[in-house]
């Protein structure tokens, strides 16, 4: 393994809260020194003036679609997407044909990582059988194989009983319940968010209602069973405000915001395309204002993408057809910067704790999430100043549905670096 030397970079790094202009050495995959002007001889030298060096981006939400859904996307491709985006750890949702709700299905993802991704991969395992709420899958088998948390992503666990047990096991092993919140019963075939937006065009709409009230019902039931209970893809301002009043009661919850969330709005949605249709549905302003203080507060921990690739004829449906999802491994980055920290929501080591050390502390990834000396040599390196604008034609998923395609941004990433490996650098993939 090649040691590597970063040299003149800005190295923000939340764990030891240092921002400041050093140098970075690897060897052996760790982190083995932090200092300025390290004189030691290096195998490669990376030269980072005028570029923020970040521990490795954590993204604790994508679909892969791999199990039985891989012409969508896979391990393989869905990795290569992370590592463009600057992104070394992801959490890959259980919600595929065949659902990862058992041992052996665990193992098959995590021996395909192992051979063909250039990036950690951890493969989420649902909380009931099949994900069809009657049952619960073998959580501490799974666990056993590796699973670093829980999920029903797609959908909440609508029975109560059933989701208390699970998070009673989740308890017991250590590990967190990340939560879609979603009330089925309340749904009644709503795509997009109901407003006078969907009204006038006369479409079912999805109320706050449909996120909230699962909200509180799973936060009641994580304080009761004493399991961390982490809410996925927050999009509304009850979410903001039911989990600020949790953790002013010392509650162990937390929460991510997609970059989509934070930026978008109903408005914003182009008649007829679905590009612009996720679940939960972009909201209000008033919501999303929501979201970005609690960003900027430390309410909302993680930021996540939710990335969900589909294909073009598959999105190229009527927006009541239409899958939800759209993909963001590859574009988080960039819309954090222009849109959270060069408008001043963020600090660049706030930027830095909501994708990185928040994360890995959710996950308990004690060797990610810092840039000190003997931890994991997982890296970002960014660019924060050059401009462009996204195109879709150049990621590396398969999914190409974005409603970014096109949008000015400021902030591209340079190198990504992974168990002390350069895994893409200046457009390039690299592999052993």
């Amino acid at each position: 393994m090649d040691t590597i030397l970063i040299r003149n970079g800005r190295i923000i790094d939340p764990d030891t809260r240092f921002d400041g202009i050093a140098d970075l050495y690897l060897s052996g995959g760790k982190i083995t020194r932090v200092a300025k002007n390290i004189t030691e001889k290096a195998d490669r030298e990376i030269d980072a003036r005028g570029m923020w060096v970040m521990p490795g981006l954590i993204d604790l939400h994508v679909h892969l679609r791999d199990p039985g859904l891989t012409w969508k996307e896979d391990v393989t491709t869905g990795s290569k997407a992370a590592a463009r985006g600057g992104i070394t750890t992801i959490v890959a949702m259980p919600n595929t044909k065949p659902v990862c709700d058992s041992p052996d299905r665990i193992d098959y993802v995590m021996h395909k990582a192992e051979h063909t991704a250039s990036i950690h991969v951890l493969q989420a395992g649902a909380v009931t059988e099949g994900q069809a709420g009657e049952k619960l899958a073998d959580i501490r088998g799974m666990a056993e194989h590796g699973i670093p948390a829980v999920s029903e992503d797609g959908k909440s666990v609508m029975n109560a009983e059933l989701a208390r047990e699970a998070m009673k096991i989740c308890r017991e092993l250590n590990i967190p319940f990340l939560d879609h919140c979603e009330d089925r019963n309340l749904v009644q075939g709503g795509c997009v968010n109901a407003d006078e937006i969907s009204r006038a065009e006369g479409l079912p709409g999805i109320t706050n209602s449909v996120e909230d009230v699962i909200i509180a019902r799973d936060m009641i039931l994580a304080h009761e069973t004493g399991t961390h209970l982490h809410l996925c893809h927050c999009s509304t301002k009850g979410s903001y405000e039911m989990l600020k009043a949790a953790k002013e009661k010392g509650w162990d919850v937390s929460g991510e915001v997609c970059p989509h969330h934070f930026i978008l709005t109903s408005s914003d949605r182009v008649h007829g395309d679905t590009n612009y249709k996720m679940n939960p549905p972009l909201r209000t302003e008033e919501d999303r204002k929501a979201l970005c203080r609690g960003l900027a507060e430390g309410v909302f921990e993680a930021i996540s993408t939710d990335h969900a690739p589909h294909t073009r004829e598959e999105k190229d449906q009527p927006m009541e057809k239409a899958p939800f999802g759209i993909v963001g491994l590859e574009t988080s980055v960039a819309l954090t910067i222009t849109y959270l920290v060069r408008t001043g929501i963020l600090t660049p080591m706030q930027m830095a704790e909501r994708m990185s050390a928040g994360p890995a502390k959710i996950l308990h990834l004690d060797q990610r999430g810092s840039l000190a000396e003997g931890k994991e040599a997982d890296i970002t390196i960014i660019d924060p100043d050059v401009s462009y604008k996204i195109d879709a034609r150049e990621f590396e998923s398969r999914g190409k549905n974005t409603p970014f395609d096109g949008c000015e941004v400021t902030g591209r990433v340079d190198t990504t670096i992974c168990g002390g490996k350069i895994v893409y650098q200046k457009g390039r993939m690299y592999y052993d």
